[in-house]
């Protein structure tokens, strides 16, 4: 298991030479941590940041963050997460959680510029439903190119399909209304398939950064379905050079999601 992760992580390295040295280029990796469990039970967060470090990284988006929670220890684990990778770290969560904080997270190798938490739209639980609060956290950065790149991390409703197609329209209406023109990549766990609704709300006016055949994201151990995703726009402004999915089975629940995507001049 060891060594197919290895050449997977080979592949992805030896790729970003077919990239032209003329065109800036961010490496972008997407990625639930399982709030830090993996499919073995124990909670090891330097695990997590050795699959993070391995495909060298610009932009990471981080679903299912533990801050202060009991289950995992009451580690920091967005602050670990960054220690450890050498990155810059933005936290966002959805609710609180065992005494601490539970949400979505972007780690960044570029300057910040700015930093804004939205909150989604879901259905409020009930004794008989079990859901959780949705929301993005938009951290925008000084890109290679020195222009202001926006990176979106998101996690949708994982039992309401209705959810979901709320949250993809309201990101829709966030980062990709008219008047707004930064270029923008999201990218998270949206607990949906290809051909499922919130995907084709989401690709009204996103470019999905992804391989002809959808490679599966989850369960890590044996992956049979796609719900991981990068995507991007305007598509003028950004052209994919390449994209896998990262396998490894054990440090949480989900394999990574990692694009090569290189930043065109208007």
């Amino acid at each position: 298991m060891k060594r197919r992760f290895a050449v997977a992580i080979a592949c992805i390295l030896l790729g970003a030479t077919a990239v032209s040295a003329q065109s800036p280029t961010v490496r972008v990796l997407c990625y639930n941590i399982h709030y830090g469990q993996g499919n073995d039970s124990v909670y090891d967060v330097k695990r997590l940041a050795d699959v993070i470090k391995q495909v060298k990284p610009d932009l990471v988006a981080l679903q299912e963050v533990d801050v202060g929670v009991e289950r995992s220890g009451r580690v920091h684990q967005a602050r670990r997460l960054g220690r450890m990778t050498g990155m810059a770290v933005r936290y966002g969560p959805t609710q609180h959680y065992q005494g601490g904080l539970f949400g979505n997270a972007v780690l960044t190798q570029l300057p910040i510029l700015d930093v804004v938490i939205h909150p989604l739209p879901y259905t409020q639980p009930t004794a008989e439903l079990e859901t959780y609060p949705r929301g993005a956290i938009a951290v925008t950065v000084r890109g290679p190119n020195g222009k202001p790149l926006r990176f979106v991390s998101t996690h949708f409703q994982h039992n309401v399909p209705e959810d979901r197609v709320a949250e993809a329209k309201a990101i829709n209406g966030l980062f990709a209304n008219g008047s707004d023109k930064t270029p923008t990549i999201l990218a998270g766990d949206m607990n949906a398939v290809q051909d499922s609704e919130p995907m084709k709300v989401l690709r009204e006016c996103w470019t999905n950064a992804i391989g002809e055949s959808p490679l599966p994201t989850v369960p890590s151990k044996e992956p049979k379905v796609r719900i991981d995703y990068i995507l991007f726009r305007p598509s003028s402004r950004f052209h994919l050079v390449r994209t896998n999915v990262v396998q490894e089975p054990m440090a949480s629940d989900h394999c990574p999601v990692f694009a090569i995507i290189e930043l065109k001049s208007p």
